[in-house]
């Protein structure tokens, strides 16, 4: 359907266009130069030694799954309020995805102590997730993972632009995963980036990414090799130049557009205390900066929400949820049984509202308008 007012929307140009269209001259499509620079410019960007562009962030999970060394039989710990492709990452390897609570109603985030007490002797990597582009207590997990051995792997699909502590949110762990799906913060339509300080996590995930080949077709084009060997069992993860040039435009918008988000995500703040209070925005207090890549609203307990979100659909405006609780689905109801009260909690009360960078200031009004409406309609 056509809405008024959409979940998301694309800050598309004619920047984009020109340099699309600059791909197809050049005819060179598959990765090449322009992946290479983009991949330098996102390190520079996020203060990572390397950047490695895959096809999407779930590849890019998995290829991170990879080069920590998860195996079968291996856990790995996770919050269960995600998308599910952090999960199924862990499971491509045979490993054993250990859900863990978040912290409250107020922090969405995976609890430390939570992680903490499910830590085990087959325990092997941490897999955090910035929800919503906030950031987790990546101090206390990372002193926890030392203490206990264990490879931090942060999910920051929804983080790129966020910082704790002037350090990007991505490049805190061993490696960091980003997402440039189209509803994201910056978008190639698919695409993600893979990031590492650590050279030989580097080379490795370089190789698997194409089918553990010591040369690419581009450094074949270029004279640099003429020929490869096959040294590891790697994938098809690959970019393609159109998506890099388009990563590279998307790049140089991030700032802006995450600061207009950061300001918009305000305006909801006061509009929604002013007309519908009871509708409660966590990370009203939190740590860093945010690239504020949704806005997750909780209604009141008790509520409607399938009939609130149709209310909020007949008004013409956008609304889903982030998330329905991994440890809930078909796919993963077999096995452990987990406790995940405040997680439960949460999600059942969670509904998306409207957020892009060329979302009109009023737009918010609108949108807060037609949540007091739905709430009485409900």
């Amino acid at each position: 359907m056509q809405w008024k007012i959409p979940l998301s929307d694309l800050d598309f140009g004619p920047e984009e266009q020109a340099a699309v269209n600059a791909v197809l001259q050049s005819k060179w499509l598959t990765m090449g130069g322009v992946t290479e620079q983009f991949e330098q410019a996102f390190a520079a960007y996020v203060g990572a030694r390397h950047a490695i562009a895959v096809t999407n962030a779930t590849a890019g999970l998995h290829l991170a799954c990879v080069a920590a060394g998860l195996a079968p039989g291996d856990e790995a710990i996770l919050p269960s309020l995600t998308f599910v492709a952090t999960a199924n990452a862990v499971r491509y390897m045979g490993a054993t995805p250990v859900f863990a609570d978040i912290h409250s109603a107020d922090d969405l985030n995976v609890s430390v102590r939570a992680i903490e007490k499910l830590i085990t002797p087959r325990t092997r990597a941490i897999l955090v997730v910035h929800y919503g582009g906030y950031a987790c207590d990546m101090p206390s997990i990372i002193d926890l993972a030392r203490e206990r051995g264990l490879k931090i792997i942060e999910d920051a699909a929804h983080a790129v632009g966020s910082d704790l502590g002037g350090v990007h949110l991505g490049t805190w762990g061993d490696i960091g995963v980003y997402s440039f799906f189209s509803n994201k913060n910056m978008t190639t339509g698919e695409g993600g980036m893979v990031v590492t300080n650590d050279e030989a996590y580097a080379q490795r995930l370089r190789l698997l990414r194409s089918h553990g080949m010591t040369s690419l077709t581009w450094d074949r084009h270029k004279g640099h090799a003429w020929s490869y060997d096959v040294v590891d069992l790697g994938y098809n993860y690959r970019i393609d130049e159109i998506r890099a040039a388009l990563g590279k435009v998307q790049l140089e918008k991030l700032p802006a557009n995450n600061e207009r988000r950061r300001h918009l995500t305000q305006v909801y703040r006061d509009v929604l205390f002013e007309l519908s209070p009871q509708v409660h925005l966590p990370f009203a207090r939190h740590a860093g900066t945010s690239a504020a890549h949704l806005l997750p609203a909780l209604l009141p307990s008790g509520t409607n929400r399938p009939a609130f979100m149709e209310a909020m659909k007949a008004q013409g405006i956008q609304t889903s949820i982030h998330y329905p609780p991994i440890h809930t689905f078909t796919a993963y109801s077999t096995g452990a049984k987990y406790s995940l009260p405040i997680t439960e909690e949460v999600a059942a009360r969670e509904v998306t509202l409207p957020l892009y960078p060329t979302m009109p200031d009023e737009d918010v009004w609108k949108v807060v308008e037609a949540v007091a409406q739905a709430l009485i309609s409900v």
